[in-house]
């Protein structure tokens, strides 16, 4: 798979996600992207905002299409493919925190958004702090914000995610889930968590890895194991 080409860039939208669902929408094929110089009205789970200076930051867009069963696991594969662009950019190390936080020493550096229309397309939306200095995040985001640095420039990290992510969609479901382990921000932490399944609206307890479909698992302060799913659920390190 390649992701790339064609590709829409933009000097200023609202957000790439929406422009690119747009596209998927009307037929492009997959593997196009949709970049901006800056954006708007960026946002990533649960409508929060993401902010970022002019031309300092990734704001990117891909077109997935068709899904299918294999790609069931994206939303684990896709900060996979973040994390190892953004190490082959600069001598870190990128762990991730389910579900969708690409971390640099428990600092956020990536957020991935996935919006999809099974089965006719997948958007994956990435928002990638590359050259941004501390005192240019709203004071709201400095911490736990980061940016990759290290003299890295926006056109490089778009080249490296291109590469990676046409890698990591295509990952059995097996590879996802062993790679993803490795990476596992959480296992073993404490968190609280609102908005679990029914029962277990809220609680808190030990975060004890990812199953195979995805859902973290907690093992509660009661000795209960539950998997909760991305959709609704909001942590907090406890």
């Amino acid at each position: 798979m390649s992701f790339g080409s064609p590709r829409r860039h933009y000097r200023r939208t609202d957000s790439t996600n929406e422009r690119a669902r747009e596209l998927a929408e009307a037929g492009a094929p997959s593997g196009a992207v949709v970049t901006a110089a800056e954006q708007s009205s960026g946002r990533g789970r649960q409508s929060r905002a993401w902010s970022a200076p002019a031309g300092k930051a990734l704001l990117y867009s891909a077109i997935l299409s068709p899904l299918e069963e294999r790609h069931g696991l994206l939303p684990l594969a896709v900060p996979l493919a973040v994390c190892e662009a953004v190490e082959s950019l600069a001598p870190v190390s990128c762990r991730v925190k389910w579900p969708n936080d690409v971390w640099i020493e428990e600092e956020k550096v990536a957020g991935v958004l996935i919006e999809a229309r099974p089965p006719r397309w997948a958007v994956i939306g990435i928002g990638l702090n590359v050259a941004i200095e501390p005192e240019e995040f709203p004071a709201e985001l400095r911490w736990p914000a980061t940016s990759v640095g290290r003299g890295v420039s926006v056109p490089a990290a778009l080249a490296v995610l291109n590469v990676r992510l046409g890698e990591a969609v295509g990952l059995a479901a097996d590879r996802v889930l062993e790679e993803y382990g490795k990476r596992d921000a959480l296992r073993d932490l404490q968190i609280a968590w609102e908005g679990g399944p029914k029962g277990s609206e809220s609680g808190r307890g030990r975060a004890d890895g990812i199953d195979e479909a995805g859902n973290l698992v907690v093992e509660t302060e009661g000795g209960r194991r539950l998997a909760l799913g991305a959709g609704e659920v909001h942590l907090t390190l406890d």
